[in-house]
C-alpha cells in the first residue's frame, strides 16, 4: 500500500521546455544543442464520429449537418516526433501544459485563469470503507471557478476568442454558466446565460458578478436551451455554446483524463467513475486515452469506465442496460445532483461507445445514498465534494457489493467540484449557546481499522453507525 501511495505522484521527467513566439524550442526534441520550431497546436481538422464528414477547424463550427457533435482531431504522428512526456514535465501545472492535443493555435490567444492540474488524491481509510483499497479521487473542486466545467470554458472561450466570436451564449445547469461567463469575462467577450430557476444560487452570484446577461427559466435545461437559441438571431456575433453544439469544450475536459494518466506515471488506472450528465467529461477522458496510446505515452488495456447518475435521471444507465446505442429522454428528471438533470444527452450515443468499448458500466444511485456519502468522505477524508461527485463513491460502494469490482483493482473517481457551492445538501443546524453557559460534554466517536464510525455508549461497549 505505501509503495502505491508514492507512484501515484505527479512523474518527474525532466528536460524542460519554454513557449517562444508560434512554437516551443523543445531541446529534447532536437538533440543537444539544436532548436526545432514545434507548433503551438497540432488541431489538423474536425470530424463528425457519426457520418465521418470533415470540417474545418478554422472556420467558427457547430454541429455536423447530421446532428452530431464535431470532434477535434491532432497531427498525433507529428506530435509524437516533437513532444513526450520529458518535455511536458518541464511546463507550467497547467492544463496547457498539453497545448500541442489543444485546439488553440497562438499562445497569445490562451485565455487562463491558472486552470488544470488538480490533485489525484489517495482516498485510503474511504477505501478501506468500502472494501477498495486502492482508491483515488481526482478533485476538481480547487479549480477555478470551483468546478470541473473551468476546464471546458478555458479552451472553449479561447479558441472562440481566436476565431473571432465576439459573444457566447448557453443553458446551463449552473455550473457551467458560471465558468463560461468568467472565462468570457476574461477574454472581453459578452456571454448570455439561461438556467433553470432551481440551479444553485451561488451560480447566478457568478454570472451576474463575471456582467453575464442572465436568466432564468421556470423549468428544466432543455427550457433554458430553446429561449438561449431564440435569442441568437438579436446577438449576432455570439456563438452558441451549448454542451456539445460547438467542439471545443470536449477538449478542455479530456485535459482530465490526460492528467490522470501523467499523475499515475504515464500509465492508466484500471477503472474510472465518472458523474454523467451531458457527458462531456466522459466522452473527452475517452477521447485523451485514446490519444494517447495512439502516441504511445500509455500502453495496455484503457480503463473501464463507468458512468453514474442519479436515479431521478438516468437516461444513460436505461439505455446501457437495453444494450442501445443512444437514449430516450427521461420524464420528469430530478435530483439533488442538479449537474446530472440533463433528460437526454447530445452526445449519449459516444457516451454509451465509451463504455462498451472499454467494457465499462453504467449505474444510478438514489439521493439519500449519495448525500450520505457526501458526508462520509467529508468525515473520513476530509474532503467537502459536490453530490455529483458523492454520487460515483455510492457505486463505487456498490459495485464492490456487487462484485463488479473485486477490490483489488485501482479506481479512480472523478469529484466534479467543491460542495461550498450547494449549501443546502449538508445541512448544518449546530446548537446556539449562551454566552454565559458552558459546551455540552463530549459524545465520543471513533473509526475502527476499516472505517466504520462507532459510537461509544458511555455505559461501556461501542455500536455500529447503521448507514455502514
Amino acid at each position: 500500500m505505501r509503495a502505491w501511495l508514492r507512484r501515484v505522484g505527479c512523474a518527474a521527467w525532466g528536460d524542460p521546455v519554454v513557449r517562444t513566439g508560434r512554437g516551443v524550442t523543445a531541446a529534447a526534441a532536437g538533440g543537444p544543442g539544436q532548436t526545432v520550431r514545434v507548433p503551438y497546436s497540432a488541431l489538423s481538422h474536425l470530424d463528425c464520429p457519426r457520418c465521418a464528414a470533415r470540417h474545418d477547424a478554422d472556420r467558427v463550427q457547430g454541429t455536423c449537418s447530421c446532428g452530431s457533435p464535431l470532434l477535434a482531431r491532432y497531427d498525433l504522428q507529428r506530435v509524437a516526433a516533437r513532444a513526450g512526456p520529458r518535455d511536458i514535465a518541464g511546463r507550467p501545472p497547467d492544463l496547457w501544459r498539453y497545448h500541442e492535443l489543444l485546439p488553440v493555435r497562438e499562445p497569445g490567444h490562451v485565455v487562463s485563469l491558472g486552470e488544470g492540474m488538480t490533485p489525484l488524491l489517495p482516498m485510503p481509510r474511504l477505501g478501506r470503507a468500502l472494501g477498495v483499497n486502492r482508491l483515488l479521487m481526482k478533485d476538481e473542486g480547487l479549480i477555478p471557478t470551483g468546478t470541473f466545467k473551468a476546464r471546458g470554458a478555458a479552451v472553449g472561450v479561447s479558441r472562440a476568442a481566436e476565431l473571432g466570436v465576439t459573444g457566447i451564449a448557453m443553458p446551463t445547469n449552473g455550473n457551467a454558466g458560471a465558468a463560461w461567463s468568467v472565462y468570457a469575462a476574461r477574454a472581453g467577450l459578452r456571454s448570455l446565460i439561461v438556467m433553470p430557476a432551481a440551479a444553485p444560487e451561488i451560480t447566478h452570484a457568478e454570472c451576474v458578478a463575471a456582467g453575464a446577461e442572465l436568466y432564468l427559466v421556470d423549468g428544466l435545461i432543455g427550457d433554458a436551451g430553446k429561449l438561449a437559441a431564440g435569442a441568437l438571431a438579436q446577438r449576432p456575433g455570439y456563438q452558441d455554446v451549448s454542451t456539445l453544439r460547438e467542439p471545443y469544450r470536449i477538449e478542455g475536459k479530456k485535459t482530465m483524463g490526460l492528467e490522470i494518466a501523467e499523475q499515475l506515471g504515464w500509465r492508466a488506472p484500471d477503472v474510472i467513475l465518472y458523474p454523467t450528465g451531458g457527458g462531456v467529461g466522459i466522452i473527452g477522458t475517452y477521447k485523451a486515452l485514446l490519444e494517447l496510446r495512439e502516441l504511445g505515452w500509455i500502453a495496455g488495456e484503457l480503463p473501464r469506465l463507468v458512468a453514474v447518475q442519479a436515479t431521478g435521471c438516468a437516461p444513460i444507465v436505461t439505455a446501457f442496460e437495453a444494450g442501445s446505442d443512444t437514449s430516450t429522454p427521461w420524464p420528469d428528471p430530478h435530483t439533488v445532483a442538479f449537474g446530472l438533470t440533463v433528460p437526454k444527452p447530445l452526445g449519449d450515443f459516444l457516451i454509451l461507445g465509451a463504455l462498451y468499448a472499454t467494457n465499462g458500466t453504467a449505474i444510478a444511485v438514489g439521493d439519500d445514498a449519495l448525500l450520505a456519502d457526501q458526508r462520509e468522505v467529508a468525515r473520513l477524508e476530509g474532503s467537502l465534494i459536490c453530490p455529483e461527485g458523492a454520487a460515483c463513491f455510492t457505486a463505487v460502494r456498490r459495485l464492490r457489493a456487487s462484485g463488479w469490482l473485486s477490490g483489488s483493482e485501482e479506481v479512480v473517481v472523478l469529484n466534479t467540484g467543491t460542495g461550498l457551492k450547494y449549501p443546502p445538501a449538508v445541512p448544518a443546524g449546530p446548537p446556539v449557546l449562551s454566552a454565559s453557559g458552558s459546551v455540552p460534554a463530549p459524545v465520543a466517536s471513533a473509526v475502527n481499522d476499516v472505517g466504520v464510525v462507532a459510537k461509544m455508549d458511555p455505559r461501556g461497549g461501542c455500536r455500529a453507525d447503521p448507514r455502514q
